[in-house]
């Protein structure tokens, strides 16, 4: 049984106003068995996109590489957009050694209702994946419920939105936007090339991929 630990802690501070939120990068972030053109930081794996993606969209010339300068540049960009990360999920246990949500046991949910009482301007939850078993919409939701927090429709279609109303003792109450966006994984390849949108957008343009696609997506919420 591996035992995956969330390597890092959340990246926040008092001016963030959006917050990405994912599960667990993978075990090789925890074990410290980076591959070459890891980034050892949050979402830092040469498989994921949400970099690339960023990248793509700001035109940021980072490096992807395991460097300190490649992790200061994601720091600085986070920053100067006001962007913090907060992976819901803080450990969990496997039988088989991969990154899949689903393959996920005994799990330890960090408490993010907590984190938005104390960043009292984070107005937006960005999900890195939509409402499937074990993703962070998932477990979120799980949250709300337990704090008898409704969660309301704005958008049904996908990047699906939702918002809610938080309570708090300290501040006042404030509506909290929150945005499923389509997983930076290749796993979810599949399930972009699924949907209509991305059908429709690549039978005007070949060349269109399902990068392509998350760029677009990804572009009006960061």
């Amino acid at each position: 049984m591996f035992f995956h630990e969330h390597p890092y802690e959340p990246f926040l501070f008092e001016e963030a106003e959006k917050l990405i939120v994912g599960t667990l990068p993978p075990p090789r972030f925890t074990s410290g068995e980076l591959k070459m053109g890891d980034v050892n930081f949050c979402y830092g794996s040469r498989d994921g996109q949400l970099w690339h993606i960023l990248d793509q969209i700001f035109k940021l010339d980072l490096k992807f590489e395991t460097t300190l300068e490649a992790i200061a540049q994601r720091k600085q960009f986070l920053i100067d957009r006001k962007i913090g990360i907060c992976d819901i999920v803080q450990s969990a246990e496997r039988i088989k050694i991969d990154a899949s949500d689903l393959g996920m046991h005994n799990i330890k949910l960090r408490d993010l209702i907590f984190y938005l009482q104390q960043y009292p301007n984070i107005e937006t939850l960005l999900f890195t994946g939509g409402n499937s078993k074990n993703g962070p919409e998932y477990f979120f939701r799980q949250q709300l419920k337990q704090k008898r927090i409704n969660l309301e429709v704005v958008k049904g279609q996908v990047p699906r939105i939702h918002q809610f109303r938080l309570p708090s003792n300290e501040h006042p109450e404030r509506i909290i936007q929150t945005v499923s966006l389509t997983a930076p994984s290749g796993a979810a390849n599949r399930a972009v090339g699924s949907l209509y949108a991305y059908k429709e957008l690549k039978a005007k343009n070949p060349s269109f991929n399902t990068f392509d696609f998350r760029v677009m997506q990804y572009a009006p919420f960061f």
